[in-house]
C-alpha cells in the first residue's frame, strides 16, 4: 500500500522525500481560480522519480452545476488538468462531486456528470470524490452517490474517499469501505483525514492522523485505510503529516 500526503505544488518530490512518502498529490493551478494549467518546471524530476503521483483540480470546479458559466468552465477545466496531469505521470485527478442549487433539481446535476462522460475523454482517470456538506450535493449522501453511479458507472470512473467529509456527512467509518464499494464497485485513493469537528457536523475542516486534534480516533482511519486496499494520501497539516505517514505505515502492516 503506497501512502503520502498532499503536498505543496511548486517541488513535490522534495515535499515527498522530507516526509517519507510514496505518493503525492498536488496541484497544478491555483485552486481558487479558473487559469489552465502550465507546465510543471519539474516535470521531467516527477515522471523520473518512482513517487506516485495524483493531481487535485481546482476547488471552483463543479460539473453538475445548472449555471452554464460554472458547469461550461469547469468541464474545460477538467479536461486541461486531465491533460496536464497525464504529463507529469499522474495516475488520476481528484474532482469533487460538485453540487446544484437551492430548489434545483439533482437529476439534471447527475445529467451533467454523464454529459461531461459523454462528450470528451480524459488522458487520465477521474476520481470523482464525495463531499461533507449540501442538501443538493451530488457525492455527500450514499443514496445520491447511487444515483450518480447508474448514470456515470459505465464511463468506469475511478472514486476517491475522502474519511473526513465522509464523517462530517454522517457515514459510519466502521463500514465505509463496504458500501462504497457496493455502490462504485472501487476505492482508487484514500483521502485519509482527521476531522476537527464532530460526526455529522457537514463541516469540512481537516486534522492530523495522530498527535493532533482530530475528533475520529486514529485507529479507525487506519482500518478504513486498510480495507480499501487503495493509495492512501494524508491531506492534514503538513508539520504532522510525517508522523501521520509513519504511524499508518507501521500500523497498517502490522
Amino acid at each position: 500500500m503506497l501512502i503520502g500526503a498532499h503536498v505543496r505544488d511548486d517541488d513535490p518530490i522534495a515535499a515527498a522525500r522530507e516526509r517519507d512518502a510514496e505518493v503525492v498529490q498536488f496541484f497544478l493551478a491555483d485552486p481558487q481560480g479558473w487559469k489552465a494549467p502550465k507546465p510543471h518546471p519539474h516535470t521531467e524530476g516527477i515522471t523520473a522519480s518512482d513517487v506516485e503521483v495524483f493531481i487535485h483540480s481546482p476547488y471552483l470546479v463543479n460539473v453538475a452545476s445548472l449555471n452554464n458559466r460554472i458547469r461550461i468552465p469547469s468541464r474545460k477545466l477538467v479536461a486541461q488538468h486531465a491533460k496536464a496531469a497525464a504529463e507529469v505521470g499522474a495516475r488520476g485527478l481528484i474532482v469533487h462531486g460538485g453540487h446544484v442549487r437551492k430548489g434545483e433539481d439533482p437529476a439534471a446535476g447527475i445529467e451533467n456528470w454523464r454529459k461531461l462522460f459523454e462528450r470528451a475523454s480524459f488522458d487520465v482517470p477521474i476520481l470523482i470524490e464525495n463531499t461533507a456538506g449540501g442538501d443538493n450535493a451530488m457525492a455527500r449522501d450514499l443514496d445520491m452517490l447511487a444515483r450518480l453511479w447508474e448514470q456515470v458507472g459505465d464511463f468506469e470512473p475511478g472514486f476517491c474517499l475522502d474519511t473526513c467529509h465522509a464523517f462530517a456527512a454522517g457515514w459510519e467509518l466502521d463500514d465505509v469501505v463496504d458500501k462504497v464499494k457496493a455502490i462504485t464497485g472501487r476505492i482508487d485513493l484514500v483521502h485519509l483525514n482527521n476531522s476537527r469537528d464532530e460526526f455529522g457536523s457537514s463541516r469540512d475542516r481537516h486534522a492530523n492522523v495522530v498527535g493532533g486534534d482530530g475528533t475520529i480516533d486514529s485507529q479507525v482511519l487506519a482500518d478504513v485505510a486498510a480495507a480499501a486496499g487503495a493509495p492512501v494520501i494524508v491531506e492534514t497539516p503538513a508539520d504532522g503529516q510525517a508522523d501521520d505517514i509513519a504511524y499508518l505505515r507501521k500500523t497498517i502492516t502490522t
